[in-house]
C-alpha cells in the first residue's frame, strides 16, 4: 500500500474512486478540462489503446521521441514505483512542486463544478498530466488509455497525429463485452477522422475486421505490421534482435510479444517520420533503450529472478513463451479476483512446476488459498505463503539456484515487489 498522507495532492486525488460515477459519453471529463482552460487544444497526441502492449508500446514512442530531440510526455496507468511515474516528461517524472500547485488548479476548478459530477482518480489525474504537458510545452505527448477507447476519458482529444491499437483479448470484460469483437470495438473507438491508425501484428482475424470497418469508415489509413518482412535473428532474456524491412533493431524487454510491439513502432514512426523529423537512428535507439517494470524483468541473474506483471490470458500466454525453456521453474503468484483467472491460469500452469499463492498488495486481491485452491484444481501444484513477500522470494531463490523464480500476476503486485524490494533482490 502506498503512503499519500503526507502530500495534500495525492491526498486529494486518492480521495476519488477509482471508476467514478459510470459513464455514458466524455461530457464529465470536457467539462473539466474546459474549466481548467482546455490545455489538450494546446498539444499534439499519440494515442495508444489495446488489452496488452500498451505500456510497452508507450515507452518505445516514448524512447524514439526523446532520442529524436522531442519534448515528449509520456501518460500512462498505473503506477508502479510512486504516482508521479505516470506523468513523465522526458522521462523525469512530474515534480512534487509541479503536482501540488497543478492540482490545487485542478481541485478548484472541480469545486466551480457541480458536486454529483462523480470524477474518478483517472479523470483528475488526466486533467492534472494535460496541464503539466501543456506548461511543459511539449511536441508530443504520448498518451495510454486507461480502460477500453471509445469512453475512456483521454478519447476526450479530437486529432492526434496517429492512433495505435496493440493486441486485443478479453479483459475487463464485466465493462466492455464479453467477445473480442465488441472488446474491439472499444478500442477502435479511439480512431479518429483522417488520423492514420497502426494495428498490432498476431491480432486474429475477428479483431482485425472490426479494427479495419472503423478505420473504413473514418477514412483512416490503416497499417498492419508484414510479418513476412520480419526475421527474429535472436531471443534472449535481455533482449531480442531482430531485422524489420532491413531495419536492424533490438528490443530490451523480451519475449517475441515485445517484438511485436516493437513493429507497431516503427511502422508508427516511418508514417511520422516527416512530420516529426524522424532518422532510423532514433527508431532503433528509442526502442532498444525501452524498458518498463514488470515486463518480464530480470530482478537477479544469479539466481534468475524474473518478475512480470501478465495477468490475463494474452499476458499469461505471453508469458509461457519467454519461460518454455526455463526449468525448474517456481513462482510466487497473485492476481486480482476481478480477472479470468480460470483462462489466465490455464496458460502458465503448463511451464510452472510450483506456485506459492500471495494476497494483500491490492484490496481487489483474491484471497491467497483459494487462489491455490484453484491451480490445484486445474493441475498445478501450489500453496498459498506462509512468508512475507521479500522473504518468500528469497526463499525460494535460494532453493532454486540453478531455475527461474517467477514472481507474476498483477501489475499492483509488481508494484508491491517494487516497493519492497527496490526492484532487486
Amino acid at each position: 500500500m502506498f503512503e499519500y498522507n503526507s502530500s495534500p495532492a495525492l491526498g486529494y486525488i486518492f480521495g476519488f474512486s477509482h471508476s467514478g460515477k459510470p459513464v455514458r459519453d466524455l461530457d464529465r471529463i470536457r467539462r473539466l478540462l474546459a474549466a481548467v482552460g482546455d490545455p489538450q487544444e494546446k498539444l499534439r497526441f499519440l494515442h495508444i489503446a489495446g488489452t496488452n502492449g500498451k505500456g510497452s508500446t508507450a515507452r518505445m514512442f516514448d524512447g524514439v521521441f526523446v532520442h529524436a530531440g522531442l519534448k515528449t510526455g509520456l501518460f500512462t496507468s498505473p503506477f508502479i514505483i510512486e504516482y508521479a511515474d505516470r506523468i513523465q516528461v522526458n522521462d523525469r517524472n512530474i515534480p512534487d512542486e509541479a503536482l501540488e500547485r497543478i492540482t490545487a488548479k485542478v481541485r478548484q476548478a472541480v469545486e466551480g463544478l457541480p458536486e454529483d459530477m462523480g470524477f474518478s482518480q483517472f479523470e483528475i489525474t488526466q486533467a492534472i498530466a494535460f496541464l503539466y504537458f501543456a506548461e511543459q510545452q511539449c511536441d508530443i505527448v504520448v498518451l495510454e488509455t486507461g480502460l477500453g477507447g471509445l469512453l475512456d476519458c483521454t478519447n476526450v482529444i479530437t486529432s492526434p497525429l496517429l492512433t495505435v491499437i496493440t493486441k486485443v483479448d478479453l479483459d475487463h470484460t464485466a465493462i466492455l463485452g464479453d467477445t473480442v469483437e465488441l472488446i474491439a470495438a472499444q478500442k477502435a473507438g479511439i480512431i479518429k477522422r483522417g488520423c492514420p491508425c497502426v494495428l498490432s501484428a498476431g491480432n486474429c482475424k475477428a479483431v482485425e475486421k472490426v479494427v479495419g470497418d472503423k478505420a473504413a469508415e473514418m477514412g483512416a489509413k490503416l497499417i498492419t505490421p508484414d510479418l513476412s518482412a520480419l526475421a527474429v535473428l535472436h531471443r534472449g532474456l535481455h533482449t531480442t534482435l531482430f531485422n524489420y524491412k532491413g531495419l536492424p533493431c533490438r528490443t530490451s524487454m523480451a519475449g517475441d510479444h515485445q517484438v511485436m510491439n516493437a513493429l507497431s513502432v516503427i511502422e508508427g514512426c516511418m508514417l511520422l517520420r516527416d512530420e516529426l523529423s524522424l532518422t532510423d537512428r532514433d527508431i532503433t535507439e528509442g526502442i532498444a533503450a525501452a524498458v518498463l517494470c514488470g515486463r518480464t524483468e530480470i530482478l537477479s541473474t544469479k539466481p534468475l529472478v524474473m518478475l512480470d506483471g501478465g495477468h490475463n490470458p494474452d499476458g499469461m500466454r505471453a508469458l509461457a513463451r519467454v519461460i518454455a525453456d526455463k526449468r525448474p521453474v517456481h513462482a510466487v503468484i497473485g492476481l486480482c479476483a476481478d480477472k479470468n483467472l480460470r483462462a489466465a491460469l490455464g496458460e502458465i500452469i503448463p511451464f510452472v512446476d510450483s506456485f506459492v499463492t500471495v494476497d494483500g498488495f491490492s484490496d481487489r486481491a483474491e484471497n491467497a488459498e483459494k487462489l491455490a485452491e484453484l491451480i490445484n484444481s486445474l493441475g498445478g501444484r501450489a500453496s498459498a505463503a506462509k512468508s512475507a513477500l521479500p522473504e518468500l522470494i528469497a526463499e525460494i531463490s535460494r532453493s532454486n539456484p540453478d531455475g527461474l523464480t517467477l514472481v507474476c500476476g498483477s501489475l499492483y503486485l509488481v508494484s508491491a515487489v517494487h516497493a519492497q524490494l527496490g526492484g532487486g533482490i
